[in-house]
């Protein structure tokens, strides 16, 4: 049923939880799997050297996250194609979605207050809304 499976892993507990379920259904049907992680840098960064700082910290977090999946990925029997973009999350993991013509988006929960949900919105909810193809969020 599915060929192309793209998971969205930040290093979250809801990232990790996503990632092991997108393994199991790439197994399961023989899909390729790619795993997308954005590094998002400051909106209105204060100088250049902010930038600098974030995205050094971001690398570091990043490295360890990919490392991390990867190593998971082989105990499951399962290739996995990461990589690490830079942007805006939710469109990022969209834009990458289309790029892979993926045929399912899996996405970890991150829990937040009702009250941040309704005014700021989840990053799990925009994609939700925005990717091409159906969408699995993993609590």
């Amino acid at each position: 049923m599915f060929k192309h499976i793209v998971i969205a892993n930040d290093g979250s507990q809801g990232g990790r939880k996503a990632l092991e379920l997108a393994c199991d259904l790439a197994k399961h049907h023989s899909a390729t799997l790619h795993m997308i992680s954005v590094e998002e840098l400051p909106d209105f960064p204060a100088s250049i050297d902010e930038v600098v700082e974030t995205k050094e910290a971001e690398n570091h977090k990043f490295r360890e996250v990919l490392e991390l999946a990867r190593k998971f990925a082989r105990t499951k029997g399962v290739k996995l194609n990461a990589e690490v973009v830079a942007g805006h999350a939710a469109a990022s993991i969209v834009e990458r979605v289309k790029a892979f013509q993926a045929d399912l988006l899996v996405v970890g929960f991150m829990g937040h207050s009702a009250l941040y949900e309704r005014i700021i919105g989840g990053t799990t909810d925009r994609p939700v809304r925005l990717a091409p193809c159906p969408v699995l969020v993993v609590k």
